[in-house]
């Protein structure tokens, strides 16, 4: 939607909903608890009822766009009169990923309980893909590249923030997700605050080839998993190739060789979500990280393979026009989401293992 169209789609659902409750107010608090007038307006009310709802859903159910995560950092450099440094535009996407997560339309929505939240799986499930990478990026900022070596001593920021994006994502009670979100959020701009801060020589961000790797060893095993579980949409038989390649490789329990995988219909529009929300989150570190290791990658010549994964990463970005995830047979009359999801994760993940290897031979 555009700019203009936006405020009045948002006045008017501000209109039925003050209309709705206005009517259920009247309904309730009336003598005979009957809907005010004749049967009409009892079937009104109903349908006004769950017209608003859908809105409501719709609405929700709406995925960010992208962010700018330098021209962010930008901001955040000129707000805070600091200085831009190594890691500042990591950290800032790490923080503006997390943020959206928590404030996009209708806030965040896997630890709800009521409705119209309670009927919704699409958002959750792009949520949980999301937060996924949050967990393995903060990770990756706290063992790794915030470190020197392994005997050095981990940031105390770092150290409380992992923690804290790792609450249970439906937690609702005690403690709630959002809370502690909110306070890893916190704790990351204390340690960008820190790492700009040129009388503080302890808060570090190490821009190496072997950092980037620890990292993306992580991301690849995401996206290949993400990859497999989008094909078995369509069920396929597959070869056991747990133990190939090396010979007194051995496994807790026997497997057949061939292993049939079909993903239940009911979890179809899961994975897909949850594969578009991993991939939205993953576009934007993998940006921030072009720009933070730059001399890194351009040592290796390998600034272009990472601009050529962000490309595929965007392709995986493109509108639904389908009020449903269709999931035809693979050469069937209808289309098959999944498999196109799992086509580009799988180009973008071998852009991935490529980089890896770039930057391992050095």
């Amino acid at each position: 939607m555009t700019d203009t169209i936006q405020p009045k789609f948002t006045d008017k659902l501000i209109h039925l909903t003050q209309t709705f409750w206005h009517q259920l107010s009247s309904w309730f608090h009336s003598d005979t608890m009957k809907p005010p007038g004749s049967g009409r307006s009892s079937i009104k009310l109903v349908g006004t009822a769950f017209i608003l709802l859908m809105l409501i859903i719709f609405w929700w159910n709406r995925e960010p766009g992208f962010i700018d995560v330098v021209a962010e950092a930008q901001q955040s450099v000129e707000d805070n009169e600091e200085k831009m440094v190594a890691g500042y535009v990591v950290t800032t996407a790490l923080i503006e990923v997390t943020n959206t997560l928590l404030d996009k339309s209708g806030g965040y929505l896997s630890n709800d309980v009521l409705p119209p939240s309670l009927f919704m799986d699409d958002m959750p499930n792009w949520e949980w893909g999301v937060l996924q990478q949050i967990r393995d990026f903060t990770k990756a900022l706290r063992n790794d590249i915030s470190r020197s070596r392994t005997q050095s001593t981990e940031d105390p920021a770092l150290a409380q923030a992992e923690p804290k994006f790792n609450t249970d994502n439906a937690s609702w009670f005690f403690p709630t997700s959002e809370k502690e979100y909110a306070k890893g959020i916190e704790l990351l701009e204390n340690y960008r605050h820190r790492l700009a801060d040129p009388n503080n020589p302890n808060a570090q961000f190490y821009a190496r080839a072997d950092n980037l790797r620890d990292w993306l060893k992580d991301v690849i095993k995401r996206l290949g998993s993400l990859s497999q579980r989008l094909s078995a949409s369509v069920g396929q038989v597959r070869q056991n190739t747990n133990l190939a390649g090396e010979a007194q490789a051995k496994q807790s329990t026997n497997q057949p060789t061939e292993i049939k995988v079909k993903t239940p219909w009911s979890q179809v529009d899961d994975i897909f979500y949850e594969g578009r929300g991993t991939c939205w989150a993953l576009i934007h570190f993998l940006r921030a990280v072009e720009v933070d290791f730059k001399e890194v990658l351009e040592a290796r010549n390998a600034l272009i393979m990472l601009q050529q994964v962000i490309r595929e990463l965007e392709s995986t970005q493109k509108m639904i026009w389908s009020p449903m995830v269709l999931n035809g047979a693979e050469f069937g009359l209808v289309a098959n989401y999944s498999l196109v999801l799992s086509s580009y994760i799988s180009r973008a993940n071998t852009g991935i293992i490529e980089l890896y290897a770039l930057l391992e031979r050095g």
